[in-house]
């Protein structure tokens, strides 16, 4: 049994979606479970309908009508017959939509967006499923919200591992009786009393590993338009190179940091069952990629690169004379919970406590307004924090050399700057 994972990118048009069915044809004789994202932007489509839902915008409609026909185009052009069933499955999709969207919601923005953004996972699946089954390759579609069960956190649902822990073997048991080859959502799940969650931006990495862990699988494929890991993003460093190999270690510590390549909530389940993933290129399937595994280093251990732009760096010191001390500590990070933010970076001193974030819109207003009821805050923006695993102090001075650092910090693996971005 092996687990894959089709990104956006590989099903982002027709051709695209022919290209996973050459793929999964050379894995005929093995039991697959492929794990399938929504088609090319269509999450962001999804999100800029969410934003006109709750802005009460008025062209919602027609936001909704490019992406269906966005998914029109793609079955026009792989020629699915004009009575064939995929047109009622892909309309029941948007009715949904519509009906998501239609009067006021009282549930908040998190539970409205989970309801439609999931919808791209869906369409995108109900597409490849039945392009396969058209042309010969027979397979079992799967709504993974009849087995991945989580909380109520909707947008970053946090799995409930006993009961997602037998559903998936049950079910996946059940239909592998009728096809080797099953086709199901990522990023998705639901809470016991049927609402759908989302378990966090590019979660499919993670709905893969979950299905992995659950099945035991002997493999987990993740397939890029990448050769496999590199040790940069080539937008901002010239000198990349393809890892070979990568320690689960090294792995969650990069994917920590922000390395995009890989959804951070991946590896933890592999590891536990010494589960071996590997990044492929959907572009050139016969390469091998990069292995990740239980090695005990990284070859070639190389000083890997992470840029995060978009970054704000949060000052916070007491109003009156005392000091960030344990208990105004447990405060701060009491309301950065609350409002669901991330640290990115993080150092004390006495008088003050200095923080690295996404400069996310939706949230560091809110968290900034409470912290100021407390605290002075102040606050930079338009900054880049970099991330160098296995880093050189030459490899340091070369990325600062001209660059006004506002925030440092080394280990003897890792170093972390925050800079101001150019």
């Amino acid at each position: 049994m092996k687990v894959f994972k089709f990104g956006g990118a590989s099903v982002k048009d027709a051709t695209a979606v022919k290209n996973v069915a050459a793929i999964l044809d050379h894995y005929k004789k093995e039991q697959l479970v492929v794990v399938v994202s929504a088609m090319g932007k269509t999450t962001n489509a999804l999100e800029k309908i969410v934003t006109a839902f709750i802005q009460k915008q008025d062209h919602l409609g027609e936001l909704i009508d490019e992406v269906r026909q966005f998914h029109q185009s793609i079955i026009d052009e792989l020629g699915f017959p004009a009575n064939h069933p995929i047109n009622d499955k892909i309309s029941n999709c948007f009715v949904e939509i519509e009906w998501n969207t239609e009067g006021e919601s009282d549930k908040g923005y998190n539970f409205v967006y989970d309801q439609i953004v999931s919808m791209g996972e869906l369409l995108a699946t109900h597409i490849v499923s039945d392009y396969l089954s058209l042309y010969g390759r027979p397979n079992s579609w799967l709504d993974v919200r009849d087995v991945l069960i989580t909380d109520n956190n909707y947008r970053e649902g946090i799995v409930d591992w006993n009961i997602t822990g037998q559903l998936i073997p049950k079910k996946v048991t059940s239909l592998l009786a009728s096809s080797p080859l099953i086709i199901t959502q990522g990023f998705i799940g639901a809470t016991t009393e049927n609402f759908t969650t989302t378990l966090g931006r590019e979660g499919s990495d993670y709905t893969a590993a979950i299905f992995s862990f659950c099945l035991q699988a002997s493999e987990m494929v993740v397939w890029k338009d990448v050769p496999g890991v590199l040790s940069a993003d080539p937008k901002y460093y010239d000198d990349a190179v393809k890892l070979e190999q990568i320690s689960y270690r090294d792995a969650i510590e990069l994917t920590y940091y922000g390395a995009t390549v890989i959804h951070p909530k991946t590896i933890k389940p592999l590891e536990n069952r010494q589960i071996p993933l590997r990044v492929a290129s959907f572009l050139a399937p016969g390469d091998k990629g990069t292995l990740i595994g239980d090695f005990p280093t990284t070859k070639p251990l190389v000083p890997c690169f992470i840029f995060k732009p978009n970054q704000i760096l949060f000052s916070i010191a007491a109003k009156d004379f005392s000091f960030i001390a344990e208990d105004s500590l447990s405060t701060i990070f009491g309301l950065f919970v609350k409002h669901h933010v991330k640290v990115n970076l993080m150092q004390n001193s006495a008088i003050s406590f200095s923080v690295c974030m996404d400069n996310d819109p939706l949230k560091i207003p809110e968290l900034s307004k409470e912290l100021s009821e407390y605290y002075t805050v102040r606050y930079n923006e338009n900054l880049r924090l970099i991330t160098i695993r296995h880093y050189f102090p030459s490899t340091v001075e070369q990325l600062t050399k001209g660059k006004v650092i506002l925030l440092e910090q080394r280990s003897r693996q890792t170093a972390q700057l925050v800079i101001r971005e150019d």
